[in-house]
């Protein structure tokens, strides 16, 4: 999976780029579908604000937080990230299931 970290208006410091490798690890976890993403990290006034879309197979996933603190938007943006992949993930195995569920009854 290649993910690009962009910053707008910041600098991504190794630090952070670390941080948000490291919890996208997670979202590894889930799902083997995803393929490549964006996160562009900026700076709003006094809120730190992080943006992401992420491609799965056939699939856009976008989420994106606020905070006062960096890391506790990229906390919050992976929370979001990883509740929607989730979904996506138990949607494509309850329609595999339900699929051969209906074939199992016809044939």
């Amino acid at each position: 999976m290649r993910i690009e970290i962009v910053g707008h208006q910041i600098e991504v410091t190794a630090a952070l780029r670390d941080t948000i490798e490291s919890k996208l690890e997670k979202l590894r976890r889930h799902s083997d579908d995803l393929m490549d993403g964006r996160i562009t990290l900026s700076v709003e006034r006094l809120q730190q604000k992080v943006d992401a879309t992420l491609n799965l197979a056939g699939h856009t996933i976008h989420a994106e937080a606020s905070a006062e603190d960096m890391y506790t938007a990229i906390d919050q943006l992976l929370d979001k990230l990883d509740r929607q992949v989730i979904k996506h993930k138990e949607k494509l195995t309850k329609h595999r299931s339900d699929q051969s569920i209906r074939t199992a009854e016809v044939g």
